[in-house]
C-alpha cells in the first residue's frame, strides 16, 4: 500500500463517534504522523480498533490500554 493512501485511511479512521475524541485523535495524526516508524504506525492501526470510550480514556490517562503495546505509542502521541 502506498504511503499517501496509508496516511489517508489511517486519516479517516480518526474519525470517530464522540467529538473529544476526534480532536484528539486528528491533532495526534497531524503531528505525529510523519515521524512514525513503520512500526509505530502498524501500532496506531491497532489503536484505532479499540473502543472509543476505551481509546478515550487511554488518551485522557484514565486507563491503560488492553494491549501494552500500545502505552509507549499513545504516550507519545499525548505529548
Amino acid at each position: 500500500m502506498s504511503d499517501d493512501r496509508r496516511r489517508e485511511r489511517l486519516r479517516w479512521h480518526c474519525r470517530r463517534g464522540m467529538l473529544e475524541l476526534d480532536l484528539i485523535l486528528f491533532k495526534a495524526f497531524e503531528r505525529h504522523y510523519d515521524r512514525l516508524t513503520e512500526a509505530e504506525l502498524d501500532l496506531f492501526e491497532r489503536l484505532l480498533t479499540l473502543e472509543d470510550t476505551t481509546l478515550l480514556s487511554c488518551f485522557q490517562g484514565g486507563d491503560d490500554p488492553p494491549d501494552p503495546e500500545l502505552k509507549p505509542l499513545i504516550q507519545k502521541l499525548n505529548q
